[in-house]
């Protein structure tokens, strides 16, 4: 559980903008905005704010029209802003909802874009050298207006420190749950995307268009063999041990795990055991060396590798931050 659980909950102001697509402004009030009783912390650990620079926003396409929020001034509070996307992006943001974006930077809140947000955090010269995602739609007239960004192309979305974008509408609810994986930890962020009916973890940099072929009469979804393996994670599970599991050849295999998941075995395998790692480490193990047999990640090295790069974080550090048990140092 999250040593923040019991300080106050972190404010999320949401900029709804002229033209904004209503499903990102549902996934931000979904993931950050609902009670969570079934997380049996005293409180909550987020609170949202819609906000908008006019008493009425017209939604994208006027499906309707928004009113009731605050207004702008919410921004000045809030720990974490979220620019959802809009249609028109070659019409500039309006100067008040761009200055709002460069001062809750200025100040050292998160700035989080979902889908086409992410011309407006370039509008405000934000990403200026950085990189970013963008929907795949849009790529190349962002490129076109915003030259000096790093553009990742195809990926689902990208973590720039204070700064993050998701590409699109589907990959806001990946940058939100990876968001609640980094402030509150593995335990908490699955029960969330359980909540949602959602994967609890796709990382950043897999594709966002995964092929999605017609069904054959013979299925071939990977569903049970996933199961199978999540529930061996501490054996010597290989790809062309999964690969004879699923009866088919390990090139097979591969192409089935890019079209349905798009990532490799490899890489799924390596997640799913990192994600055990980080689950174990919650709740209170201690012992380096157990944490990663029983997550199979094998050695104690490997596992300091692994965690690192997933979560930026050492074993003993993650322990501090997320574990159950206080703040004792792992052991080996």
């Amino acid at each position: 559980m999250s040593q923040g659980s019991s300080q106050r909950p972190q404010r999320v102001a949401v900029i709804v903008d002229e033209g904004t697509n209503p499903f990102e402004v549902g996934v931000a009030t979904e993931l950050f905005g609902l009670p969570r009783p079934e997380l049996g912390l005293p409180g909550p650990l987020y609170e949202v704010t819609l906000c908008a620079p006019a008493p009425e926003i017209r939604m994208n396409h006027g499906f309707f029209t928004l009113t009731g929020v605050r207004g702008l001034d919410a921004v000045a509070e809030a720990d974490t802003l979220v620019v959802p996307g809009r249609p028109d992006n070659v019409v500039p943001r309006g100067p008040d909802v761009l200055d709002a974006i460069r001062r809750a930077h200025a100040r050292g809140a998160r700035i989080v874009s979902f889908c086409t947000g992410t011309f407006a955090l370039a509008e405000a010269g934000l990403l200026d050298g950085r990189r970013a995602a963008t929907h795949w739609r849009w790529a190349d007239s962002f490129r076109r207006l915003h030259p000096k960004v790093l553009l990742e192309p195809d990926v689902l979305f990208v973590d720039e420190g204070g700064l993050l974008t998701a590409a699109g509408s589907a990959a806001a609810l990946d940058l939100g749950l990876y968001i609640w994986r980094r402030d509150h930890g593995a335990e908490i962020a699955n029960h969330v995307s359980r909540r949602l009916v959602f994967a609890a973890h796709r990382d950043g940099g897999q594709r966002q268009f995964v092929e999605r072929p017609v069904p054959q009469v013979r299925d071939e979804s990977l569903a049970p063999l996933l199961a199978w393996a999540q529930e061996r994670l501490g054996e010597p599970l290989s790809v062309a041990g999964l690969a004879a599991r699923a009866r088919v050849s390990p090139a097979t295999l591969h192409r089935r795990f890019r079209a349905q998941l798009g990532t490799t075995p490899l890489a799924w395998l390596t997640s799913e055991r990192v994600t055990l790692a980080c689950r174990l480490i919650e709740r209170g193990e201690e012992r380096l060396d157990v944490v990663a047999a029983r997550s199979g990640l094998g050695s104690a090295a490997n596992l300091r590798a692994r965690l690192r790069q997933a979560t930026g974080l050492s074993p003993s550090a993650y322990r501090r931050r997320f574990g159950s048990g206080g703040g004792e140092a792992l052991v080996s």
